[in-house]
């Protein structure tokens, strides 16, 4: 099976990869931005190709699947728009000249559904009602796909943590001060946040690469949107000091409560959690991994998060990838 995976080389691109090496007869025809010289792959730009020069690539490609990671999570609204509605459109467009059979997986964001209801699970069918521009654009990408007409699914992903998590997210930027600060004993030493009252549905980076493998192997037709998410809303304080505990620090945590987190995505959002039922009902899939699993190994895998994004701005998230809560 010939799997193409756009957006291999960010965050969640290289977890999606790795997990695709695992499998027995499975092909990975390289591509991406960067791709030039002698073998170095199909060069592939979602924000800038059009749509015939895309399907010329996917054409040499001959993909039986592509895996959609590509997406930016920061930067104004025309590189969002760009990168995370036009990119989506432009890549099914192109599909379906080139591989109008192949199965395309693309990786959405929560952040489609705007704020939630505090106590509720949100399921596919609800409302989406994003409030900024990344949301605006991931919900434009998702429905160029949904469509399309291709045999394709959306997996809407809420905040990704784990090994590797890149400080444009709120876990990788905590990890990165902790580090800064060293183990710290003493009440002296001081992190300062924005507001962390929101409440977050984190889920593995390791679990959303295996539902995107689940998703592009599954056999028969899928539902057009798939919520992948831990499927529990934890409050950011909790998991900012569960991330201090691991790193042994000592010293004070303050909010600044007018900064929302620092992200102005989830200024408005203080509630978004996931119901991961239909996932589960149609891959066979639920989180594998416990909130303090997930942080024990981005901590245990030190700073390389750092330049896991394949251009400025942009990640293999679709989502999120890298969101900051």
């Amino acid at each position: 099976m010939r799997i193409l995976v756009l957006g291999r080389t960010g965050y969640l691109g290289r977890h999606v990869v790795a997990h695709l090496r695992g499998l027995p007869d499975t092909h990975l025809p390289e591509a991406g931005r960067s791709s030039t010289g002698a073998g170095a792959g199909l060069s592939v730009d979602l924000a800038a190709d059009s749509p015939d020069r895309l399907a010329k690539t996917l054409a040499e490609a001959a993909p039986d699947a592509v895996i959609n990671c590509a997406g930016a999570t920061g930067g104004d609204a025309v590189t969002l728009a760009e990168v995370n509605a036009r990119g989506p459109a432009a890549l099914c467009a192109a599909l379906r000249q080139a591989a109008p059979r192949a199965r395309l997986v693309h990786l959405g964001s929560a952040a489609e559904y705007g704020p939630g209801e505090p106590g509720t699970k949100v399921t596919e069918t609800a409302a989406t009602r994003p409030l900024g521009p990344y949301g605006a654009t991931k919900l434009a990408g998702t429905a160029a796909v949904t469509a399309s007409g291709l045999d394709a699914v959306v997996l809407r992903v809420g905040n990704p943590v784990g090994p590797g998590a890149p400080p444009t997210g709120l876990p990788g930027r905590v990890a990165a001060l902790l580090r800064e600060a060293g183990a710290a004993t003493g009440t002296g030493t001081m992190l300062r946040l924005g507001d962390l009252s929101a409440y977050r549905d984190f889920v593995d980076v390791r679990d959303v690469a295996r539902a995107a493998v689940l998703a592009v192997t599954a056999a028969g037709p899928l539902p057009a949107v798939l919520n992948i998410g831990g499927g529990e809303a934890v409050r950011v304080r909790d998991l900012v000091q569960m991330l201090a505990r691991r790193a042994g620090f000592g010293g004070r945590i303050e909010e600044d409560t007018g900064a929302a987190g620092g992200s102005a995505r989830s200024a408005a959002v203080s509630w978004q959690c996931s119901d991961i039922t239909a996932a589960g009902e149609a891959l066979g899939w639920r989180p594998s991994y416990t909130l303090e699993e997930s942080l024990a190994a981005l901590w245990a895998h030190g700073g390389a998060g750092t330049g896991d994004t394949d251009a400025p701005g942009r990640d293999a998230t679709g989502t999120e990838g890298d969101r900051a809560p």
